[in-house]
């Protein structure tokens, strides 16, 4: 009876652990996506946490529906081999498929980035075909019926409305190659994706990724926030270059900061004897937030590197990731489901308007009390 009690608490004792739940936000950034890949693969490798809600953005949309592509079919393993075949099929796909259907473009290429080329022509001029290589990886690697039948948790896919400016969130009842697609469709590369009438450009013009959500509607009370785009830039750009790369990165962390400022107005509201106890708002203002950014490792690299990954590139972020993700863990494991781990406000409403960039990410005045993310995302702005 000692032995088989004992067996019951090392049992109970394993499901315990396997409760640290963590709904997963992930933003888009091209191919600095491989970042999250990294974080994603070494987080998988952890019995301990277990996947909630999946939310993601663009490059974030690929990654969160790599993952759903194995807990779809109940295997860990799969959603981390299924992570690296996409990447690797991105990185062997490159920019010479995306042109080479239009012989005047390819011959651009070889002198001109592709931003700067981009902006010559439309894609519906260059690419009147709609030759879209990423549509031959997702078909290739996953099995969406599988998702929308037998995937454990939801799938949350932003995509925007062209018509409206607005985001439309996708569940993962009606994940499909196209809205995927959808979700990470760059105006000036492709052909907007057309789904039940409607026409839809990439999700981070309007959610990068949606976290009000998740945070309202997902019974699993933490979500972890991976990161891709700093929110502080140091510098004035004044080249065409720089002042492109600086409207993109605006443009596109506005919808995380919209969100953020909804949460954290949840979070502090407050009217006396009416303040909220239940509901959606109350859902918001007490659900446990975590970050894991990239911009110490992406701070130093070229704009035009999002979108044309190669190998070292993916190499080198898929690396990146791995290593935050595993001090992230170490630090952090266990307050999953007791605390969060980082301060919305301070860390993306209460940035600096002037003054000196701080230079050591781990400045005990710069840190979140319980946290390994500093306050004014110092590892993004650390000077080159």
């Amino acid at each position: 009876m000692t032995g088989v009690g004992a067996v019951g608490v090392v049992s109970s004792v394993q499901f315990i652990r396997r409760r640290k739940r963590l709904n997963l936000a992930l933003q888009g950034g091209g191919a600095h996506g491989a970042f999250t890949w990294g974080v994603l693969d070494q987080l998988l490798g952890d019995d301990d946490i277990e996947p909630g809600w999946l939310s993601g953005t663009s490059a974030g949309a690929v990654n969160a529906i790599a993952v759903a592509h194995g807990l779809a079919h109940r295997d860990r393993a799969l959603a981390r081999s299924t992570l690296e075949t996409i990447w690797r099929s991105v990185e062997s796909s490159g920019v010479p498929d995306l042109l080479r259907l239009n012989p005047f473009l390819s011959g651009l290429a070889a002198a001109a980035t592709l931003p700067n080329l981009t902006g010559l022509m439309s894609p519906y001029a260059f690419n009147p075909l709609r030759f879209d290589p990423l549509r031959e990886i997702l078909e290739r690697a996953i099995d969406f019926e599988a998702i929308r039948q037998n995937c454990p948790v939801e799938v949350l896919i932003a995509a925007t409305d062209i018509g409206t400016g607005r985001a439309r969130i996708f569940r993962r009842s009606e994940i499909t190659a196209d809205i995927v697609l959808a979700s990470a469709c760059l105006p000036t590369l492709h052909h907007a994706v057309e789904i039940e009438g409607r026409h839809y450009w990439d999700g981070g013009f309007s959610a990068n990724p949606d976290l009000v959500t998740v945070a309202a509607e997902s019974s699993v009370g933490d979500t972890l926030l991976v990161q891709l785009n700093p929110i502080l830039s140091p510098g004035l750009p004044k080249s065409p270059r720089d002042i492109e790369d600086r409207v993109n990165t605006i443009t596109f962390n506005q919808p995380l900061l919209r969100d953020i400022e909804t949460i954290v107005l949840a979070r502090e509201m407050k009217s006396g004897w009416l303040e909220r106890k239940v509901g959606r708002l109350a859902r918001l203002g007490q659900h446990r937030f975590h970050m894991i950014a990239a911009g110490a490792h992406t701070a130093g690299l070229a704009s035009d590197t999002k979108a044309m990954p190669d190998n070292g590139l993916l190499t080198y972020l898929h690396g990146a990731g791995r290593i935050e993700a595993g001090r992230w863990i170490m630090r952090n494991k266990s307050k999953i489901g007791r605390s969060a781990t980082i301060d919305l406000r301070a860390t993306f409403l209460s940035l600096p308007v002037d003054g000196p960039f701080v230079d050591e990410p781990d400045s005990k005045s710069s840190m979140v009390e319980g946290s390994d993310q500093p306050v004014a995302q110092t590892a993004a702005l650390s000077r080159p």
